[in-house]
């Protein structure tokens, strides 16, 4: 599923118009990148949390010359799936 198909959806389901739908969708992304890019944490009861998350400097190869070099310390984003979504996707255990 795509954007555009998850637009269709959520049309469908709310009663909204496509474009309406888009601009709730859009705005919802934009808002939780907005936080996170801020290092603020944003929780979703049941679905998720997104985050920002550290990662260390590591030493690593260059796969065409196999010589080792440092990749540096960064900041990624981060998605931790709530145990509503874990259980919707596994429902067996």
């Amino acid at each position: 599923m795509n954007k555009g198909d998850l637009i269709d959806v959520v049309a469908e389901k709310t009663h909204l118009s496509k474009k309406q739908a888009e601009l709730a969708i859009s705005a919802t992304i934009d808002t939780i990148m907005d936080a996170v890019s801020h290092d603020q944490k944003v929780t979703l009861v049941g679905f998720g949390s997104f985050e920002r998350r550290a990662r260390k400097a590591r030493e690593g190869r260059n796969p065409k010359t196999h010589q080792k070099m440092m990749i540096p310390a960064t900041e990624v984003p981060a998605f931790s799936a709530g145990k509503l979504f874990k259980e919707k996707v596994s429902p067996g255990k």
